[in-house]
């Protein structure tokens, strides 16, 4: 049986670095807004708050998948998913303020004080018109909306509870039925999953341009969350591969298969992206494609081409050759730059909703979002070592994973495996 006796020293620097981004990310960030104004300061921190808590949904989304599937791969990052899932909670609060005092600054469809933020009239929108027969309410109300916010992650924090406290009973137990019950959740889980992810993508991203809709708006949020959650896994892997409990069982396919999930997943945001700008050049149709026209000045449209080459191009390419995949650095170098490729593509998807074009949009207002990605980055980091040191590193009393791995009672079997191969 593997044992978990003692915190690893890595990631206790790794939070100790965290705390202090956050506390430095969180400062530059309010003190900015007070030269840019409060609008600025929520728009940079729902930019910030939509990554982070995408990747947490990412680590329960491919926590599910993981027991779905039950593959080696999983084992290895089984803990490092679970952490980042329980960041729920710590996301759950991120959300209050936008709910509580940010939405009147942040969506065109909140009546008064947009409209004199910004000299519009918010009754014109689409999103007013658009009703719940049932309800007989507009679908964008404020409470409403909020309503909805609750209940989403009423529903992702059900699931990672169950997901986490159904692994420690089986830490403390060895009770192998629980299996059976991880499979049954998961596969319930993930269609409630991309459900409700498609419904919050909608509400918290695609609204801040009501005019515009797009049907695979959601399914481009759940594949970017789950290529962002490989990468961190990658990045946290290579910290404690070398110490126990991962150092006398890791061996270099882990990481190979990990990197073949991530090249798939590269291919499949790629897909999904260019499939929505097809469909909406194809169509020209004058409500779709100011969507894109926005993201096409000032340095926006930089971006753009930037998200082509680094997102995709070369990613895809260095990521096909086996011996990138199956070494722990090329890996690593690979993962961080998908991480950061992350960040630059939901940045392209929220901000230049606020700056079309990208007028008004300065070096201040620049800082602000990368203070704010950093400063919720940070807290949420610390976060998540927090919860990664309170578990053991690896699953104990697994019969899946000591099965793959050839440890307990299955090494005999391994071993008997081994020389009738031979």
């Amino acid at each position: 049986m593997l044992q978990h006796t003692e915190q690893n020293p890595r990631l206790l620097a790794l939070q100790r670095k965290a705390l202090i981004v956050g506390v430095a990310g969180i400062a530059v960030l309010l003190g900015t807004s007070l030269m840019a104004g409060i609008d600025n300061f929520f728009q940079s921190y729902l930019y910030a708050f939509i990554f982070w808590n995408g990747l947490a949904l990412g680590c329960l989304s491919a926590l599910m998948l993981h027991h779905m599937v039950a593959g080696r791969w999983g084992f290895m990052i089984q803990r490092i998913l679970e952490a980042g899932a329980r960041n729920l909670l710590f996301t759950a609060v991120l959300i209050l303020p936008i709910l509580f005092v940010g939405m009147k600054y942040l969506y065109p469809w909140v009546p008064e004080p947009f409209a004199e933020l910004h000299g519009i009239a918010a009754a014109k929108h689409k999103a007013e018109g658009l009703m719940v027969p049932v309800l007989n309410i507009s679908w964008y109300n404020q409470w409403f909306f909020m309503v909805r916010a609750a209940i989403y992650f009423a529903v992702w924090i059900f699931l990672m509870l169950r997901l986490t406290g159904l692994s420690h009973k089986l830490d403390q137990t060895g009770d192998q039925t629980i299996i059976g019950r991880f499979r049954t959740t998961s596969a319930q889980g993930l269609v409630m999953y991309v459900i409700t992810m498609t419904f919050a993508a909608c509400d918290w991203g695609m609204s801040l341009e009501p005019e515009w809709f797009s049907t695979i708006y959601g399914p481009l949020y759940i594949v970017g969350q789950g290529l962002g959650t490989l990468a961190l896994s990658v990045i946290i892997l290579n910290k404690i591969a070398d110490d126990k409990p991962h150092a006398p069982v890791i061996k270099t396919d882990y990481f190979h298969h990990i990197g073949s999930l991530m090249t798939g997943f590269v291919v499949l945001w790629t897909y999904i992206q260019f499939s929505q700008f097809l469909i909406t050049y194809s169509g020209n149709l004058p409500e779709e494609i100011p969507w894109y026209i926005h993201r096409q000045g000032n340095f926006f449209a930089i971006i753009s081409v930037l998200l082509m080459i680094f997102h995709f191009f070369l990613p895809l390419f260095i990521l096909l050759q086996r011996r990138v995949k199956r070494a722990r650095r090329g890996l690593l170098l690979m993962a961080k730059w998908i991480l950061i490729a992350r960040f630059t593509d939901v940045f392209w998807i929220i901000v230049p909703a606020f700056h079309p074009n990208g007028e008004g949009y300065g070096p201040v207002a620049f800082i602000m979002s990368v203070a704010a990605l950093a400063g919720v980055g940070g807290f949420w980091v610390f976060m998540f070592v927090r919860n990664l040191n309170k578990y053991p590193l690896l699953p104990l009393n697994d019969d899946r994973m000591n099965e793959s791995l050839g440890i307990g009672p299955f090494a005999a079997h391994h071993q008997e495996a081994a020389e009738h191969v031979v």
